[in-house]
């Protein structure tokens, strides 16, 4: 089908539109061709919580039936792959989820009607907000948590819950960064991806997992309500960053909107901090106050909110000249957190929403362990932020956590955990919860560190890694295809080396390149932009072969990931 420029089957390209409901004539001609008889029984299975009947052609979701009334409204998958809304009782044609596609009256109960409601993500937005409320994705607040990075979408999410359920922990179960995503007007309008810079590698193309930021949290929570999930879980609309440049806040906005129906923003302001701010000397720092903030008084009031306190057993007591250097580096971005903390209330209208300063990553020209997150900035940052009437719920420091690579400070893990107690234990005191990004690549005993230094209070995310694990899933089942993803790798990594990338040569001296491998350093830097690739007409080349799989890869991927979410809340949570 044809959906602008872009030509897909959206059954097998999920997290793309913004609808599971893409042909709304031929939704309601099969739920038409429902027996009539099907609707009573459907009806008292759901007034006795029992499994929902099915038919041939529709698949009714138990754990998404609720009542309006005494009118049922569940999610429906349908033959074609297509997921709507259908209400029945005498209330269905009012179930505030706006217009419904057709409806009908039964004959043999006249008082009895059946609407069939598309799947648009305003639509599922209602159906959470008036309907099921507890269903959807909300905001959870400081609860310890996985963020789960879920670049492979519908591959991934069965697992998610699984784990979930089984351990009992609360989940960002829909999250993808800011760099992963495309919006959806850029695909329909078949637009070459935006560029981008990934933390500790360099410039890429935007949005190699395929998805779109709306199409992501449509197929997500529909997902979740397929399978019933129970346990609260949010939507991370990750990595929301403000870059430089005069334009760069309005294009956050964007981004913002495009993420409007999510539950956790995680604001990424790490490329507008100025990192030498903090080198300058004593009469220059105080200068930088005084250029900062003109108004004498104004100054006189930040000096005294920044009073000398203890913070966890840290003394803070930044002089003039000290907070003049804070503010050199952290004021500009702090004001764009206050346009963009606005700018989320207004979509919101009223919902409540988690929010997340991240100042973990910087430019790659800093390195990781020369900017280190102090006791002091941290200090500074959650107190301005509370004078500003920023309600920050998450915060994620530069712990010194990396991408690609264990914790590898000259302080060894016994330096990190202490770090990560110090910094975790001042932001609980501010009633905000301490992130760690990019954990993919930590070891168990690093994880373990984090679990002992925050007593299982603490928020950890992961992404590439689950990616990685498909490619090792699918080299056992489908060789053929993995082949192919390895080539791409490599031939990416070659373009990189001979444009003098460091990472590429190294990845590719490292790999044995005549035997493709799902473990090599090759592999796990340069495979992530293969799944979502797109011609030079926009066209996806062949993301939709990923969703195409047998059963037996499917069910050995989610045992894989599973095993992998139980160990990672094990070592982090217990």
């Amino acid at each position: 089908m044809k959906f602008g420029k872009l030509k897909i089957n959206p059954a097998l390209n999920p997290g793309v539109l913004d609808t599971a409901t893409w042909d709304r004539d031929a939704a309601w001609v099969a739920v038409q061709a429902v027996d009539d008889t099907y609707w009573p029984g459907l009806m008292d299975a759901a007034a006795t919580a029992a499994p929902l009947p099915v038919t041939a052609s529709l698949t009714a979701y138990t754990g998404s039936a609720t009542w309006h009334g005494d009118t049922l409204v569940c999610l429906t998958g349908l033959a074609d792959g297509q997921q709507v809304f259908l209400a029945v009782g005498p209330q269905a044609y009012d179930v505030a989820l706006g217009s419904p596609v057709g409806s009908k009256v039964l004959p043999a109960t006249p008082s009895t009607m059946v609407a069939l409601y598309p799947t648009d993500a305003s639509v599922i937005a209602r159906f959470f907000r008036t309907l099921a409320q507890d269903k959807g994705p909300r905001a959870l607040g400081p609860v310890p948590r996985l963020g789960i990075g879920t670049r492979m979408t519908t591959a991934v999410w069965p697992a998610i819950w699984e784990a979930m359920a089984q351990r009992g922990f609360a989940t960002n179960a829909i999250q993808n960064s800011v760099r992963e995503l495309n919006s959806l007007e850029t695909l329909l309008e078949g637009r070459s991806a935006e560029k981008n810079i990934a933390f500790g590698f360099g410039t890429i193309d935007t949005g190699y997992t395929g998805s779109s930021y709306e199409g992501l949290w449509v197929a997500g929570v529909l997902d979740a309500l397929k399978h019933g999930v129970r346990l609260p879980y949010g939507a991370d609309a990750d990595h929301i960053q403000v870059k430089r440049g005069a334009d760069e806040l309005a294009r956050a906005k964007r981004l913002l909107n495009a993420t409007r129906y999510y539950s956790f923003y995680t604001l990424d302001v790490s490329d507008v901090l100025d990192y030498a701010a903090l080198s300058v000397g004593g009469a220059a720092g105080a200068a930088t106050l005084q250029a900062n903030i003109l108004d004498p008084n104004r100054r006189s009031d930040l000096i005294a909110y920044h009073r000398q306190q203890r913070v966890a057993g840290f003394y803070y007591r930044p002089d003039e000249a000290a907070l003049g250097r804070l503010v050199g580096k952290y004021w500009v971005a702090l004001d764009a957190v206050v346009e963009m903390y606005k700018h989320i209330c207004d979509l919101k209208d009223g919902l409540p929403f988690d929010l997340e300063l991240s100042i973990d990553e910087h430019p790659n020209d800093v390195p990781t362990f020369d900017c280190l997150t102090s006791e002091t900035e941290l200090i500074f940052v959650l107190l301005e932020a509370q004078r500003r009437g920023i309600p920050l719920t998450h915060v994620a420091p530069n712990f010194g956590v990396e991408k690609g690579t264990d914790y590898r400070g000259t302080d060894g893990l016994p330096g990190f955990e202490a770090r990560a107690r110090s910094l975790c234990g001042i932001a609980e005191e501010f009633g905000v919860m301490a992130d760690f990004h990019s954990g993919d690549d930590l070891s168990a005993a690093a994880r373990q560190a984090i679990g002992r230094a925050t007593g299982g209070r603490n928020h950890f995310k992961v992404s590439p890694n689950l990616q990685l694990l498909f490619g090792e899933v699918l080299a056992e089942h489908h060789p053929a295809l993995f082949r192919r993803w390895w080539q791409d790798a490599l031939a990416y990594a070659l373009r990189e080396a001979a444009a003098g990338s460091t990472i590429a040569d190294e990845c590719i001296r490292l790999s044995d390149t005549g035997t493709p491998s799902p473990h090599d350093a090759l592999f796990h830097n340069f495979s992530f932009a293969f799944v979502g690739r797109r011609d030079a007409d926009g066209q996806f080349i062949c993301r939709e072969e990923f969703y195409d799989l047998s059963p037996a890869f499917y069910l050995a991927y989610q045992e894989c990931i599973t095993g992998y979410l139980l160990e990672l809340a094990d070592d982090l949570f217990q």
